[in-house]
């Protein structure tokens, strides 16, 4: 999948005094949506998120195709995670198209896996694939990966991968915050 990331979409991570949460994704697709406005704000344009040819190159038919009642493909992945007992462990999310999910696997098993704290699970770096190339983040920490990959006989693709990912992990006696660092993002609290 080589969709392209558009600008108009958004995330938010909260987690307020007594332990209510929210993890909300919302897009208006391009920049001002679809150029309409009504009651003071901007309706969106989803529907290009629509495949608008029936069928693919091969002549197989596109799943994504327009058709009524339905919707189109998303990847927002607002996130909420709790533990075994059910207490809040981890509030995330991220705008970026079709590499959301690559965002928020990657900062999940940072933390869940590695150990990262929420800071360090937005900032890693960004890797993984949409159904093409193997994408690994540009940057100086690219090369090891890149030829590892190749190695193994990846096809593999350097890309600029900006998530504006957010994280909040809750820990003993208080909350944690990250935001990307690669973009407009920060976490606050008291």
């Amino acid at each position: 999948d080589g969709t392209s990331e558009n600008s108009g979409t958004t995330h938010i991570s909260i987690v307020d005094g007594e332990g209510n949460a929210v993890s909300m994704t919302t897009t208006i697709e391009t920049a001002f949506g679809s150029g309409l406005m009504t009651g003071g704000f901007l309706l969106n344009n989803e529907l290009t998120d629509f495949a608008f040819l029936p069928a693919d190159a091969k002549g197989r038919r596109v799943a994504n195709q327009v058709e009524g009642g339905k919707r189109p493909r998303s990847s927002m992945s607002p996130t909420i995670v709790f533990d075994d007992s059910g207490k809040l462990h981890m509030v995330l999310g991220s705008p970026g198209g079709s590499r959301i999910i690559l965002y928020v696997l990657k900062a999940l098993i940072a933390h869940i896996d590695w150990g990262l704290g929420a800071q360090g699970a937005a900032s890693l770096p960004a890797f993984g694939s949409r159904n093409g190339p193997f994408e690994i983040e540009a940057g100086p920490w690219a090369a090891g990966p890149t030829r590892a990959m190749r190695a193994r006989g990846h096809n593999v693709r350097i890309s600029p991968m900006t998530s504006g990912l957010h994280v909040i992990v809750s820990r003993e006696g208080g909350l944690e915050g990250g935001a990307d660092p690669r973009r407009e993002g920060v976490a606050l609290g008291d």
